[in-house]
C-alpha cells in the first residue's frame, strides 16, 4: 500500500470513529514525519497502532467513563439523602452546645475584665543586718537560726567586764569632781561674807566664783563620761528592736566581734508585696482596692490584701543605671511600675520572707459581674 493510500485510509477511519481522533491524529502526524524522513533519505521504522475493530452497524460505540458507574451514583445519592436526613438533627444537637459555649465565654470575659493580675511580684521587707556597736568576745547567743523573736529579746551578749570597769572609773571621777565643786561653793560663800566685811578684796571673791563655774563644767563632763560608759555597757547586750526573725546567724560563743561586724540578718514581721504591673494595667488601679494573693509556696492559702500605693515612675527610672532613651535606635517597650500591696492579716503559722514569688490579683471594678449576680441569685 502506498503512502497516499495509507493517509486516505487514516482520514476515513477518523471520520467513521471520531472518538479515536486523538490517536489517529497522532498517527497521521507520525506518518507525515516518517514520510518527510524518507524523502530526506533517512531510515525509519514505522510503528502503527492497531485500528479499532469496527462494531456492528446501528449500535453506536459506548465508552465507559470511570465516573459513570451506577454504583457510585447510587452512593452519592444515598449520601446526600443521609446528610439531608441527619442535618436537622445534628444542627439541633450542636446549637445548644454553641450557645452554651458563647454564654460561658461571655460570662468569663465579663468576670475577668474586672481584675488585673501579674506574676512579676515578690514579697518585700526592710531587712537589715544586726551588728554590735562595741567590740569584745561573745559570751552568749540565746537564739538559733530562723527563730522568731519579740521586741527586746536578746540576740547576743558580749563580755562586759571591761566596760563595767570603765563605768566605775567614770563614776569615781564624777564623785571626786563633785566634792571639789562643793568645796569651791563653800569657799565662795565665805569670800562673799569677808568682802561684805571688807576683810578681803573683791578680786578674791570673783576668782573663787570662776573656780566654782570651772568645777561645775568639770562635773558636767564627768557626768557625760558616766553616761557614755553606761551606754557602752548596755551595747554589750544586743537586742531586737522590733519583732521579726533572725536569719543567717553567724554569731558564736567565744567569737571576737568587732564593732560593726554583722552577727545576723533580721527580717521584721512587717512585710508587703511589690508587684510590677505593666503600665497599661494602671488605668483603673487605685490605692485601697482589694487584692487576692496567691503565694507559690502556699498555693492552698487564700491571703487578702489591698493596694497601698503606686510608685510615681517605672522601676528602671530609679535603678542604679537608668535607661537612656535619647538614642537613634529606640524600641518602645512596655514598662513595669512597682505597686505596693499590704497584706491585711499575714498568717502566723507560715514563713513569709523577702523574695518569695506571689501572683496578686487586683479588683479594679467593684461592681458585681453577671456571673456573681447569677451565683448570688441561685
Amino acid at each position: 500500500m502506498s503512502l497516499q493510500a495509507e493517509l486516505d485510509y487514516e482520514e476515513q477511519s477518523l471520520l467513521e470513529y471520531p472518538e479515536v481522533q486523538p490517536e489517529r491524529a497522532w498517527s497521521r502526524s507520525r506518518i507525515g514525519s516518517e514520510a518527510l524522513s524518507a524523502d530526506a533519505g533517512t531510515e525509519f521504522v514505522r510503528a502503527r497502532m492497531p485500528l479499532p475493530q469496527p462494531q456492528p452497524t446501528g449500535k453506536p460505540r459506548i465508552v465507559d467513563s470511570p465516573d459513570d458507574h451506577p454504583d457510585q451514583h447510587e452512593g452519592r445519592k444515598s449520601g446526600r439523602a443521609g446528610f439531608l436526613r441527619r442535618g436537622p438533627l445534628a444542627l439541633a444537637l450542636a446549637l445548644p452546645l454553641v450557645l452554651a459555649t458563647a454564654a460561658g465565654g461571655y460570662l468569663y470575659w465579663d468576670y475577668a475584665r474586672r481584675f488585673q493580675s501579674t506574676d512579676d511580684a515578690f514579697i518585700a521587707a526592710r531587712n537589715f543586718s544586726m551588728a554590735p556597736k562595741v567590740s569584745g568576745y561573745i559570751t552568749a547567743v540565746p537564739i538559733t537560726d530562723n527563730q522568731h523573736v519579740a521586741a527586746g529579746d536578746v540576740i547576743a551578749r558580749i563580755d562586759d567586764r571591761d566596760y563595767r570597769v570603765a563605768l566605775d572609773q567614770a563614776k569615781a571621777q564624777l564623785a571626786h569632781d563633785q566634792a571639789l565643786l562643793e568645796q569651791a561653793k563653800t569657799n565662795l560663800g565665805r569670800y562673799q561674807y569677808l568682802v561684805q566685811r571688807n576683810a578681803i578684796a573683791q578680786q578674791q571673791a570673783n576668782d573663787q566664783r570662776y573656780l566654782v563655774s570651772q568645777t561645775e563644767s568639770t562635773v558636767a563632763l564627768d557626768q557625760a563620761k558616766v553616761d557614755a560608759a553606761q551606754l557602752d555597757l548596755s551595747h554589750t547586750t544586743i537586742r531586737a528592736a522590733e519583732p521579726g526573725r533572725a536569719v543567717s546567724l553567724t554569731a558564736a560563743v567565744g567569737q571576737f566581734a568587732q564593732a560593726g561586724t554583722a552577727l545576723t540578718m533580721f527580717v521584721p514581721d512587717e512585710i508587703w508585696v511589690t508587684a510590677n504591673f505593666k503600665e497599661t494595667q494602671l488605668d483603673a488601679m487605685r490605692p485601697g482596692q482589694p487584692v487576692t494573693l496567691a503565694i507559690d509556696a502556699y498555693p492552698d492559702r487564700n491571703i487578702r490584701g489591698h493596694v497601698a500605693s503606686v510608685q510615681p515612675g517605672s522601676g528602671t527610672a530609679f535603678s542604679l543605671l537608668p535607661a537612656q532613651n535619647a538614642t537613634g535606635n529606640y524600641v518602645k517597650i512596655v514598662q513595669r511600675v512597682p505597686v505596693k500591696i499590704v497584706i491585711d492579716a499575714p498568717p502566723a503559722d507560715v514563713a513569709l520572707g523577702p523574695g518569695m514569688s506571689v501572683v496578686p490579683t487586683v479588683r479594679i471594678d467593684p461592681t458585681p459581674s453577671l456571673y456573681e449576680r447569677l451565683r448570688a441569685w441561685l
